[in-house]
Formats: structure tokens, C-alpha cells, sequence
């Protein structure tokens, strides 16, 4: 009996350093600044006026990918909203019919992007937002429309951007922008459309 509870005592004293470690090293990695890795450049300074409020930053979300035909995108002002390690996650209906999303870095958008945005023209614009904050995140669940050209009378998609967003005491960043499109089976509820 007595070598049971002193093995027990071992075994509980072992699991709580264990968790000791762990935590240690979950608190010291989060007070370290994120390192950039050495093969891709440092996120380029953001405009004051992008970055001041949450509605400053999803105005220039929208703003910097938009633009007509023949138009080149000002691709430092899209890198600079995103904090370092963000994702941009499109998700919708494979050609099987399964779910399913593919995970971006900001970069990864701008080279799988760029082509396409700059030779048809492509103006997204956002209609109806619901937001949560607490503390420094928040979270924008943005309904957007998008058009090849402003003028066009109708939207050739339509759909939901959940961006979450953290403001770290001197600017917003983007740490996510998890998107759908609209589709015939999946419309878009009237309370997503509404102001």
C-alpha cells in the first residue's frame, strides 16, 4: 500500500513538471517577438491612416486588391496589414462535392492573385459587417460583393470574409481572413445583407 501511494506521488510530482515546463515555455515564446525568417522580407510599413482603426483596416483590405484592368496592385500595401504568420483561408464546395479550404500566407495571395486581379479588373467592396471585440482581437464577419468593374450593375460573386483582427497598442494587423463565396445551394441570409 505504502509503495502504491508513494509511486502515485512520483508519477503526479512528474506530470506536474512536465506541465511546469510547458508552461514556461508557452509564456516565454509568447513575450519574444516573432522572428521573420531570414528568406523572406520584413513586412513592409503600413500607412497610418490603413491601420488606425478596425475600420481603417478592412477599408484598406478591400481597397488594395480592387482596381480596374491593366492596373498594377500596390502589393507592399496588402503585406503591410498582415501580421507575420497570418492566413488567408478560401473555403467552399469541391468538384467532389466535399468542403474544403486551402490554407495562403499573404504572399502566397499576391503570386496566385495578382495575374488575374490586374488583367480582368476586380473591384470587391463590403455591404453589410458584423463585429466582436474584446480586449486587443476582434473579429469582422464582412459581407463583400465583387465586380469586375465598378460601374457593373450586378455582382459577379458575392460572400462572407470572417476576419479576425489584433491590435497590438500601436495598430491593427489582419492575423486571418477565412472566406466563402455565395452559392445557388448556399445564398446568403437576409440578416448578412443588411447594414
Amino acid at each position: 500500500m505504502k509503495n502504491q501511494t508513494f509511486a502515485t506521488r512520483m508519477v503526479l510530482l512528474a506530470a506536474f513538471a512536465c506541465v511546469s515546463v510547458f508552461l514556461s515555455r508557452s509564456e516565454n515564446a509568447m513575450s519574444r517577438p516573432t522572428q521573420q525568417s531570414p528568406d523572406k522580407p520584413a513586412t513592409p510599413t503600413a500607412k497610418p491612416s490603413d491601420v488606425t482603426t478596425m475600420d481603417s483596416i478592412v477599408a484598406a483590405l478591400y481597397d488594395v486588391i480592387s482596381g480596374p484592368a491593366g492596373k498594377k496592385r500596390d502589393w507592399d500595401r496588402f503585406r503591410s496589414l498582415f501580421i507575420p504568420g497570418a492566413r488567408l483561408i478560401p473555403t467552399g464546395k469541391r468538384q467532389t462535392g466535399e468542403i474544403g479550404s486551402r490554407v495562403l500566407a499573404p504572399e502566397d495571395y499576391v503570386e496566385r492573385s495578382s495575374k488575374s486581379l490586374e488583367e480582368n479588373g476586380f473591384f470587391e467592396k463590403e455591404v453589410s459587417r458584423r463585429s466582436e471585440n474584446f480586449g486587443n482581437i476582434a473579429h469582422v464577419f464582412s459581407t463583400y460583393e465583387s465586380r469586375h468593374k465598378a460601374e457593373d450593375a450586378k455582382p459577379f460573386a458575392r460572400g462572407i470574409n470572417s476576419i479576425q483582427l489584433m491590435n497590438d497598442g500601436k495598430r491593427w494587423w489582419i492575423v486571418t481572413v477565412f472566406w466563402q463565396a455565395e452559392a445557388s445551394d448556399n445564398p446568403l441570409p437576409e440578416k448578412y445583407l443588411t447594414k
